[in-house]
Order: C-alpha cells, then structure tokens, then sequence
C-alpha cells in the first residue's frame, strides 16, 4: 500500500562467509537498476553487515537515492521476530524524500554506513553508532531525524576494484613477533588494532619498526585501538608518540574498525602511492571521520 517492490536474490550465504566479491555484487546490482528505482533496501546477515555497510559507503558515493541495509536476530518466519519491524523500518526510511547515502536501519536506529557496529549477539537492539551521534529513529513508524542530511553535489559514483589483500591484527599481551614478518609479507595493508588509545608494545617493537622501514615504501600501516568509543590518539604516550614520529604511518581516530578496513581496500584498489593513499584516508567519506589529532 506504501510502495511498489521488486526483489533480487544475489546470494543466500551465512553473513560469515561474505568476501569482497560479494560486496562487488551488490554494488553491481544497485549500479545496474539505480535509474528504474528510487531507494534500495540490502538484506543482510547480522555478523557482517556492519563490514559490508562500510564497504557500500566507500564503494557507492554522493548517491542521492537512499541504500539500506537491514537484518534481523530472528528468521522472519519465527512467531517473535524482529525482521518484520527492521524490514518495515527500512522501507519507510528508504521512503523518505530527504533519505540518502547508504546507511544501516536496525533496532528503531538508522546508523551511517561508515559508522555501524554490531555489539550484542542476540538481543534486538545489536547495532550501535560509534563516535558519531545516530542518524535518525523510528518512533511508533515515525522518522524523526536527529541529523538533517545536506544535499550532494557530486553525481553519484560507484567503485569496481578492491585491494582485499588488507590485514587486521589485534594486539594481545605477549604477542610474538614472528608473525609479524608473514603478514608484512603477504598483505598490502595492515591495520593494528592496539590497546588503549594507540602504540606497539617493546616486545614486539623492533621486529616492527625493522619490517616498516624493509617494506614502508610499499605497505599502508594504520594504527587503530580495540576500544569501540573515542578513538585513538598516539600522541598520548611515548609507546605511539615514538612510532607517530619516527615512521609513516597512519591512525584511524575516531574511524570504526570495519570503517577503516573497508576504505584501505577501497583506497588500495586505486593506489599504492603512500601520499595518495594518506591524503584519501584522511578525506572524509560519509561522516566516517571527524578527529584528525595534529593531521
């Protein structure tokens, strides 16, 4: 009674096993329908969407027509779901005339792609906005937006390569640093999720720094921190001020993890150049950084 619908069925795989091929295929298939609809609505395992709604908003830019993505933690078949109100949500936000870019509709939350994370399992309101206040709400199928969108001025864009070869390492307390010498070796970019707001640990300080300066010319480092709010900054201590200072690396801030995987794909499937790929990372896409530190 609100809309005229057509469905695709790209794929049906547990979110777990989606790779940067499938995200190719969902940007193919909005590409290739974007004039004969007006909105898009991505159904989505919970487990990786938030990867997925990062890797749509640097894949698909300046869209004016709204791309959603959406799932539930119960099948829609099951007699208590929370598929039917998700999908009723993201329908109405898709609705809307001032709705644009991509973004994630859960939980009564609409999120920024760049800025979704999933963190509960199983109850219905999984997802959350990190560092950066939530779009909009559904309120008894009401929007009420919190933040007015502002029109795009570029036309829309739609990327077709991604760099997939992009590491993340999660630091932990007496982390050998053999491994470090395999990942430099077979990955173009690597992303440190550190402890606390940023640095290398001593024990595996100098395998680190040696590896930067064997491979620095051809490998993107990024610094990021394995808490989910506020970010990192290096310059607080002398474990991340030293590194900050002395080899080229970069540092996510206030990005999400799954934010900054996503755009050093995105940035490696176009350049190897590390100036270019640090002037693009610092670029602002869909609200996924705000803090810069001294950059």
């Amino acid at each position: 009674n609100v809309c005229s619908l057509e469905a695709q069925n790209l794929f049906g795989i547990d979110s777990t096993n989606m790779t940067c091929g499938h995200w190719m295929q969902i940007v193919h298939a909005i590409e290739e329908n974007y004039e004969a609809f007006d909105g898009f609505v991505v159904c989505h395992g919970t487990d990786t969407m938030a990867y997925t709604a990062a890797a749509l908003s640097y894949m698909i830019q300046n869209s004016a027509k709204p791309i959603v993505l959406t799932g539930s933690q119960r099948p829609l078949e099951m007699e208590i779901s929370d598929a039917r109100m998700n999908l009723r949500d993201s329908i109405a936000y898709a609705l809307d005339d001032a709705s644009s870019g991509v973004s994630l509709v859960f939980g009564g939350k609409i999120i920024a792609g760049t800025r979704a994370k999933k963190v509960k399992t199983m109850s219905y309101n999984a997802f959350a906005s990190i560092n950066y206040p939530e779009l909009a709400v559904m309120r008894d199928e009401h929007l009420v937006r919190y933040i007015e969108p502002k029109p795009f001025t570029e036309p829309v864009s739609f990327c077709h390569e991604l760099n997939p070869r992009v590491f993340l390492l999660k630091l932990t307390p007496g982390m050998s640093p053999v491994i470090l010498k395999d990942i430099f070796s077979q990955y173009d970019g690597i992303i440190v999720e550190s402890f606390g707001v940023g640095g290398i640990p001593d024990s595996l300080l100098h395998e680190f720094v040696w590896l930067m300066e064997e491979y620095g010319s051809s490998k993107a480092v990024v610094m990021t921190t394995q808490v989910p709010n506020e970010g990192s900054d290096l310059t607080v201590y002398h474990v991340g001020g030293h590194l900050k200072s002395t080899l080229r690396l970069l540092e996510a801030y206030d990005m999400t993890t799954e934010a900054a995987v996503a755009k050093l794909m995105w940035i490696m499937g176009q350049t190897r150049e590390f100036s270019e790929v640090e002037r693009l990372f610092y670029q602002p896409v869909a609200q996924d950084i705000l803090r810069f530190g001294d950059e």
